[in-house]
């Protein structure tokens, strides 16, 4: 059987229509069966607190800063609150002085977002970019059973929450 150029050009045409509509189809229904995720835990111990070192401490599997300023620990999350990417902690050169609400406060480092320049102070207050509010600060409590701190990353807390222990 020989098929004229014609005919093939319109039997490719039509498989490939065929071939859309089954993709189409096909993507619709895996739609209704949607992916299971189980994520990561968001609740962890991140260790003894007295093992914690003095200063900033960056948990990347978890996206948090930890901060500890001799027994007094504070925590803030790392991810941007524009879309999700991770911000950087920048130490500043000199502090400087900034009005945030009715106080003014010194400020000696900030973080800045690598996707779309958003910026906040140190205690997670945006100030410049896209970003539509201010970091999250997680909260933190020592564990009952081994005394461990430890990091909830479902429960956010009030801006200035710092445990104590």
């Amino acid at each position: 059987m020989k098929l004229i150029r014609r005919e093939f050009l319109n039997k490719l045409g039509i498989g490939s229509l065929i071939a859309l509509f089954a993709g189409q189809l096909y993507m619709w229904i895996r739609s209704l069966f949607p992916n299971v995720s189980y994520g990561k835990l968001r609740r962890v111990k991140i260790g003894n607190p007295q093992d914690i070192p003095e200063g900033m401490t960056f948990r990347n599997d978890l996206k948090v800063y930890i901060f500890r300023e001799r027994n007094t620990f504070h925590a803030i999350s790392g991810v941007c609150t524009h879309l999700g990417c991770t911000v950087n902690h920048v130490n500043l050169s000199r502090p400087k002085t900034v009005r945030i609400g009715d106080r003014d406060i010194e400020v000696r480092s900030e973080f800045h977002c690598p996707c779309h320049g958003s910026k906040f102070y140190g205690e997670g207050t945006n100030y410049t970019g896209p970003a539509p509010r201010p970091l999250d600060w997680i909260e933190l409590e020592i564990a009952p059973e081994d005394g461990k701190l430890v990091v909830d990353l479902d429960r956010k807390t009030t801006k200035n929450f710092k445990l104590t222990v």
